[in-house]
């Protein structure tokens, strides 16, 4: 299944990566779109970080690089900043985001764009997730996973074969407000792979000194992942 990159601007923001995923997309993060930008069908710019002016500027350079859909994440206070913006804004979601409403816009300008979204199921094998109900199984069997557990497995599993560091994925899982250190990423990780079972546990691999991966085909490799 491919699914359509989304550009997330310029920060990760944990719950907007997850309200991606949820909308059938691939969230990559973009710190600076005055450098390369990678191809991408839409752009979620944080005018709550950046001011709208900015996040303005930065729809221009991604509308540029061919980004077909750019979505804006604003304070209600700042609605009046965006008059005369809709030439290079698409479209604008209210803080506090509602997750509905963030994915029934992505979805409705993806589809305009002629860049349809993809299923909320991210199949690899006999591994399902459901990013709409939080749900995930394997071989047919539910997996009883607490919420970290399934937004741990739901990120690797969205970007399979990318090795991640520790760091990378307490930020990026966890967010930044997350205090806590790597070995929480290690025992999640544990848990994870007794969750699913003694056949499908290489499915998340370790590249020692590294991180993790998430491999679908579940097998080791010579490069010291295990």
């Amino acid at each position: 299944m491919t699914y359509p990159t989304a550009l997330l601007v310029p920060t990760a923001d944990s719950a907007l990566e997850r309200l991606l995923v949820a909308s059938g997309c691939r969230a990559v993060v973009v710190a600076d779109v005055d450098s390369d930008i990678p191809m991408a069908a839409a752009a979620v710019i944080d005018a709550r970080q950046v001011g709208v002016a900015a996040a303005t500027t930065a729809a221009r350079h991604v509308k540029d690089a061919g980004v077909s859909v750019v979505l804006l994440v604003v304070h209600p206070f700042q609605l009046a900043d965006l008059s005369f913006r809709e030439e290079i804004i698409d479209d604008f979601v209210l803080h506090p985001i509602n997750g509905d409403e963030f994915t029934a816009r992505l979805r409705h300008r993806l589809t305009r764009a002629g860049e349809a979204a993809a299923s909320p199921h991210v199949t690899h094998g006999q591994l399902s997730i459901n990013t709409e109900t939080y749900q995930a199984t394997i071989t047919g069997r539910a997996l009883d996973l607490t919420y970290m557990e399934y937004e741990l497995l739901r990120f690797l599993a969205a970007h399979p074969d990318v090795v991640f560091t520790r760091e990378t994925l307490l930020s990026r899982v966890w967010g930044y407000e997350y205090y806590g250190g790597a070995r929480t990423v290690d025992v999640h990780v544990r848990r994870l792979r007794a969750k699913l079972g003694e056949e499908h546990a290489g499915m998340i691999q370790t590249l020692r000194s590294v991180g993790y991966r998430f491999s679908p085909s579940g097998l080791s490799d010579s490069d010291g992942a295990s």
